[in-house]
C-alpha cells in the first residue's frame, strides 16, 4: 500500500507550512497516523511531530447538458496535516 499519494500545494497549505511548519497530504483512505508519519519520515527525512487527519467524502454533481442532465460523484479521499519539528523544512519544489 502506497501511503502518500501526493501534496497539497495551495496558498492556505503554503502560508501554513511557512508560519507553522504544517504540510498536506493526500493519503490512501486506510493509513493511519503512524503509517503517515513513518512514511513522510523516510521520504522527505524530517522529525514529524503530530499528524492530523480528515476524510473527505464523495460528492454528488449534476450539470445540465444538451442531452439533459449528467450526474456524477467525485472521489471521496483522506487528506493529512503533518506539523513537523521546529527548524525543519520540506520542499516539493527541489524535484522540478
Amino acid at each position: 500500500m502506497e501511503v502518500l499519494m501526493r501534496p497539497i500545494i495551495t496558498e492556505k497549505m503554503t502560508k501554513l507550512g511557512e508560519t507553522l511548519n504544517r504540510y498536506g497530504f493526500i493519503v490512501d483512505k486506510r493509513a493511519d497516523k503512524l503509517q503517515i508519519k513513518r512514511a513522510i519520515e523516510k521520504m522527505y527525512e524530517v522529525k514529524v511531530e503530530a499528524v492530523n487527519t480528515l476524510r473527505y467524502a464523495g460528492k454528488t454533481k449534476s450539470r445540465f447538458t444538451k442531452t439533459g442532465v449528467q450526474k456524477g460523484k467525485t472521489a471521496s479521499f483522506k487528506k493529512a496535516i503533518v506539523t513537523i519539528a521546529e527548524g525543519e523544512v520540506i520542499d516539493f519544489y527541489s524535484n522540478i
